[in-house]
């Protein structure tokens, strides 16, 4: 009987405690009231000091989750044990290999606050040394798990899962806490998805390698090819050597442009987005003379861009790679499909995303959108009257009827336009023959098109921001999920009819507009893309800030 009275009245106390804090923090009593609850149940003297401690810091997300993890605990200390705290030292040393900063984490007061003394004695050195600890590790849980970096302060469309509040966070937290092995349980918060294990595997071997001196620059000068030789093919050889690109079996020296040495350029020029022609020009020498530092950065961005979505990723998920041109449709975390894309190009960019597939429009019309309108239909009948005439596009009103271009005042258009610019369907429109929806804002959407010869090129940032699909039947009949009604015959029939036609698709997937300058696969191949948008800089200074 009496423990039950005891239990009840400590968990009163809990929730008493939370609610006289809010009114009294601002008056200044926040230390007095976590000493003491209304029920007069007193803390004892460390978990006093703890709650003073907590109260002197500032209001901040960050200590939010810090104060209510401890509120939940009935402030107990957490990190009496000396061994739990050299843990968590080497956890934060460890973030290095995730591309954080221990100094983050505060890794030089840690080291200098872990060992035991006398002072430990007084419960406000304890304290205080239990709220650093905590903090230290409440960080670096979240960075792992949602990124150092709000991907919000980069990217004014980012729509992806917010950051969850510090109720959650904390909850996430203890559960860190409560983990058996502490590394197991902090190594769990990082994304689980191979393409991150496998940028944090590339990490580490490009630090071996600019802790060996990295790769030396080759000297500026004519193409080299096949049969080539001199000082220059034999810098060639080395370099390919030192990155991997070439094997040790095709050797260290040697001045002459042989077989083995135009197959590792053509490794090097297909993981970095060049035209794999063997030979070295003007791009793939400035490729090969890129400093290991800054491949090593680059993977860094890289990684903080999976935990900013790690959150997000489904099984079942639809991933336009747009650095790299490419799309994907996996299905039960299994690839099933992949193809080319054309993307944004750097004037329109193709944002980053999370979306769904709405429906499909087969032989679509095209509604040309508001900044295609402005920046370039409005512009190129003010240079000449025939624009619309030669690009398939006609006027209409908000009736749907066509207007006489003629007798518009282009030259006067500006702020609000008061009609539409139309285009319709066909084997050669803008949409070509299926246009994928998805339910962004912004007009962006995935989409055939009769311009295929740019399918063919390396570097594909040609759109004005929506995703252009190489191979769209294959995808279609994939999202349409139904061999009987929408078999790939099917499929081809209805678009041969000319109609427009909406069409539901029978699988739920999620799709993922996603920018990434660097990746790596399970051979620890690394491939670097080119930074068509420029975003690795900004990211990069707020990594390092």
């Amino acid at each position: 009987m009496l423990n039950d009275v005891a239990i009840g009245l400590r968990k009163n106390f809990h929730v008493l405690r939370r609610i006289v804090l809010c009114g009294l923090a601002l008056a200044g009593l926040a230390g007095q009231a976590w000493a003491q609850g209304d029920n007069g149940v007193v803390l004892p003297p460390l978990e006093q000091s703890i709650a003073r401690e907590l109260s002197a810091r500032p209001a901040s997300r960050e200590w939010d989750v810090v104060r209510t993890t401890y509120e939940r605990r009935g402030f107990a200390p957490i990190w009496g044990d000396a061994g739990r705290r050299s843990a968590l030292i080497a956890v934060v040393e460890e973030s290095r290999a995730d591309g954080l900063e221990p100094a983050d984490y505060g890794i030089a007061q840690l080291r200098a606050s872990a060992p035991a003394r006398p002072a430990d004695e007084d419960p406000s050195v304890v304290a205080a040394r239990d709220v650093l600890f905590t903090g230290s590790l409440a960080k670096l849980v979240r960075h792992l798990r949602y990124g150092k970096v709000d991907p919000r302060s980069l990217h004014s469309m980012w729509n992806f899962s917010p950051l969850p509040d510090a109720g959650t966070l904390a909850a996430q937290l203890q559960d860190v806490l409560d983990g058996e092995s502490l590394p197991a349980a902090v190594a769990a918060q990082a994304p689980q998805v191979d393409a991150y294990r496998n940028l944090r595997v590339a990490l580490a071997r490009f630090r071996e390698l600019e802790r060996a001196g990295g790769w030396t620059r080759i000297a500026a000068g004519p193409s080299l090819s096949a049969g080539d030789r001199g000082p220059r093919v034999a810098a060639l050889r080395a370099r390919l050597l030192a990155s991997g690109d070439l094997a040790a079996s095709g050797g260290a020296s040697g001045d002459r442009f042989d077989d083995a040495l135009v197959s590792a350029v053509k490794r090097f020029q297909a993981g970095h987005g060049l035209d794999a022609d063997g030979a070295v020009g003007m791009a793939t020498l400035e490729a090969l003379n890129v400093p290991v530092t800054e491949r090593i950065s680059r993977i860094r961005a890289n990684l903080e861009r999976w935990r900013w979505v790690a959150a997000d990723i489904d099984p079942d998920l639809l991933l336009v790679d747009v650095a790299g041109f490419r799309a994907e449709l996996r299905l039960a975390n299994q690839r099933v499909w992949s193809t080319r894309v054309v993307v944004g190009r750097p004037s329109r960019e193709t944002p980053s995303l999370l979306d769904s597939v709405q429906h499909l429009v087969l032989n679509p019309k095209w509604v040309v959108p508001p900044t295609i309108l402005r920046e370039d239909v409005i512009p190129g009948m003010r240079r000449n009257p025939g624009y619309l005439n030669s690009h398939r596009l006609r006027l209409v009103d908000r009736s749907g009827r066509t207007v006489d271009a003629s007798a518009v005042d282009w030259a006067g258009q500006g702020g609000s336009f008061p009609y539409q610019v139309v285009q319709s369907s066909g084997a050669d429109g803008s949409l070509g023959q299926i246009k994928f929806a998805l339910g962004n804002r912004y007009s962006i959407y995935l989409h055939d098109t009769p311009s295929r010869a740019l399918f063919n090129r390396a570097s594909r940032a040609y759109s004005s921001g929506c995703v252009r699909v190489q191979n769209p039947l294959e995808l279609a009949v994939l999202l349409l999920d139904d061999p009987t009604q929408w078999s790939p015959e099917a499929l081809k029939a209805a678009i041969a009819t000319g109609k427009t036609r909406t069409v539901p698709v029978n699988r739920d997937i999620t799709v993922m507009l996603l920018y990434y300058t660097a990746d790596a696969d399970a051979s620890g191949t690394v491939h670097f893309r080119k930074d068509i948008y420029d975003r690795d800089a900004r990211l990069l200074s707020a990594l390092s800030s």
